[in-house]
């Protein structure tokens, strides 16, 4: 029996969720005030994507104990479709994308920092907040993949749709760099068109290293104790 039961921990994550957006949100950072705001910043999309999530799982929780005994197959028919969104959410967005943001952020950071959260962000931002953005993002959807067992969508589907999240960013952030005049990213503003292109293909390829090596996980949590159950036999 776990110490802290699942359901809890789901509240927990949730809650800090909502705290870090609101803390984020309330900064009163130049970056905050140009065109797309916040929704520029991968790491403020992740975070929205990572509080969603948690939400369809707090609620599928709440449903199931509300539903517990009843024999209502309405209730069980939008209680299935809650754990396939929940499941995709998992597979193509809360972990690729949230161990994407955690793997480039602390690469680039421990390289040169100035080329992804320059100097002048600890004005704005404190140590902690800087944490809960890029460092706890990745124990905590862990965390959720080793308590829940989530079925992954075929990996051809799964790949596709990561990369549509990926080439929509980039053109995303595209379109800001040619109404502002200016990259999102320091990095951006310091390599040539070229070596963007390739910085582009190579994020993109990272991310759907992300998907495959959530779904390699996903399926060793879940299938081992069977495997050895079945050797066993």
């Amino acid at each position: 029996m776990a110490l802290i039961p699942s359901q809890v921990l789901r509240v927990a994550i949730l809650l800090s969720y909502f705290s870090i957006l609101c803390h984020y949100k309330a900064l009163d950072m130049p970056a905050h005030q140009t065109y797309g705001g916040s929704w520029k910043f991968l790491t403020f999309i992740d975070l929205v994507i990572q509080a969603v999530f948690f939400g369809v799982c707090v609620l599928i929780d709440v449903s199931s104990l509300l539903t517990k005994g009843g024999d209502s197959r309405e209730q069980e028919r939008q209680l299935r479709k809650l754990i396939g969104l929940r499941d995709w959410m998992m597979a193509v967005l809360a972990f690729p994308v949230g161990a994407f943001v955690v793997f480039t952020f602390w690469t680039l950071y421990l390289y040169d920092r100035d080329l992804v959260y320059p100097r002048l962000l600890d004005n704005f931002i404190p140590q902690w907040l800087n944490h809960g953005m890029h460092t706890t993002v990745l124990p905590f959807i862990i965390i959720e993949m080793r308590t829940t067992h989530h079925r992954y969508p075929s990996r051809s589907w799964g790949l596709a749709a990561v990369c549509c999240f990926g080439v929509g960013y980039i053109l995303w952030t595209c379109w800001v760099h040619q109404v502002t005049g200016v990259w999102v990213y320091p990095v951006l503003e310091r390599i040539t068109p070229l070596a963007r292109v390739i910085f582009f293909s190579a994020m993109t390829a990272v991310i759907c290293v992300f998907y495959t090596l959530g779904e390699i996980l996903n399926s060793y949590i879940w299938d081992q104790p069977h495997t050895v159950k079945v050797k066993g036999e």
